[in-house]
């Protein structure tokens, strides 16, 4: 068996890749890598990251429940990443356009969406729907 991509679509393998940020927030250095973990950390229905990785003002503690249960309910396909803008290590916000590919109820769907990432504590975080 040859060595598997990391699930956020990135050729690194998931211990080079998301591992590090699932290990380590203070490891993730720009927006979409934060976004590319959150979207591994759904595949593996890691809710802990998926909180800690979203930002103290949006997150959604009360619905922790359901986004696990829907995380392992669907079967993740893949993530495109299509623009990124902004999000460095030397910026403060950033945003990210990406279509997430899942499989459920036996059809195809895709989460299409631009989120918005800013820095809080010195660490990038999911702040939510782009405006």
């Amino acid at each position: 068996m040859g060595i598997i991509n990391c699930y956020c679509g990135n050729s690194k393998t998931y211990a080079e890749c998301c591992q590090k940020a699932h290990i380590d927030m203070a490891s993730v250095t720009t927006a979409e890598q934060l976004m590319r973990s959150r979207y591994s950390a759904f595949v593996l229905a890691d809710v802990d990251y998926l909180m800690q990785s979203h930002h103290s003002t949006t997150r959604p503690i009360k619905e922790k429940n359901a986004i696990v249960t829907w995380a392992k309910s669907v079967h993740w396909i893949k993530l495109d990443v299509i623009e990124t803008f902004k999000g460095n290590p030397h910026d403060q916000e950033g945003t990210v356009t990406f279509n997430a590919y899942f499989y459920e109820n036996g059809k195809i769907d895709v989460i299409h969406e631009k989120s918005a990432f800013i820095k809080e504590n010195k660490h990038w975080k999911y702040l939510g729907l782009s405006k």
